[in-house]
């Protein structure tokens, strides 16, 4: 495990801007943390760090699952708040995207856990204080 404090949102985004340049094509990247921890915020220096040029267009896809973001890579960002279970994700065809050129965002992944591939690394995040966050580096679980 790898544990960083940022102290404001844009330290959270220069932590992911470094981190996105380290991804190699085809990660899958799970984020853990209450409403309001930061996770977007990560996902959008995170889209700057892949050089896809489209970190102030990025936002939360709460009501359509799912946004895909193209640029030099392609980010597909899911946020998974409203899905009911795994067979809904895979009766949309999203596993699909595992495996397609680029790199997968999942927020509130919680709920399709056993369909993560090997790989997978997880990043949760947790308030310090109002501008301050906790946030821990590590591959899944089920990756052994």
């Amino acid at each position: 495990m790898v544990r960083h404090v940022t102290h404001s949102a844009l330290d959270t985004q220069a932590l992911a801007i470094e981190f996105g340049r380290a991804l190699s094509p085809n990660s899958v990247v799970c984020f853990f943390g209450e409403l309001g921890a930061g996770k977007t915020t990560f996902i959008k220096g995170l889209a700057e760090g892949l050089s896809a040029g489209l970190e102030t267009q990025v936002s939360s896809p709460t009501f359509t699952y799912l946004n895909i973001y193209r640029g030099v890579s392609t980010l597909y960002h899911f946020d998974l708040y409203r899905l009911r279970d795994a067979d809904e994700f895979l009766g949309m065809g999203f596993d699909e995207m595992f495996y397609a050129e680029g790199i997968c965002c999942i927020e509130w992944s919680e709920k399709i856990a056993s369909l993560l591939p090997p790989g997978t690394i997880c990043v949760r995040m947790a308030h310090l204080d109002e501008s301050s966050r906790q946030i821990d580096i590590t591959l899944a679980e089920n990756n052994g």
